[in-house]
C-alpha cells in the first residue's frame, strides 16, 4: 500500500462533532452521579435526622446538661447538689 492509498482525516467539524458528543455523555453521567448521590445519602441522612427528631426531647436534655455544670449562666436545681 502506498501513501496515496490511505483516506484523509476528515478534520472540518471535528472539534465540534466531538464535542456534542462528550458533552452529551458528561451532562448523562453528572445528572446520574445527581441523582443517585441523592436517592443513596441525601434521602438515607434526611430520615436519619427525621427519626433522631421524633424522639428527641431539648428540655430533657438541657437538664441534663444543667445537672452537669456544663453551662456557667445557669445554676444547677436546688436539692440536686
Amino acid at each position: 500500500m502506498s501513501a496515496s492509498a490511505l483516506a484523509k482525516p476528515a478534520m472540518r467539524g471535528l472539534l465540534a462533532k466531538r464535542l456534542r458528543f462528550h458533552l452529551a455523555v458528561a451532562f448523562t453521567l453528572a445528572f446520574a452521579a445527581a441523582g443517585s448521590f441523592k436517592f443513596l445519602v441525601g434521602d438515607a441522612r434526611k430520615k436519619a435526622y427525621a427519626d433522631f427528631y421524633k424522639k428527641y426531647d431539648a428540655m430533657k436534655e438541657f437538664e441534663t446538661m444543667r445537672e452537669a455544670g456544663i453551662f456557667e449562666s445557669v445554676k444547677p436545681k436546688k436539692g440536686s447538689n
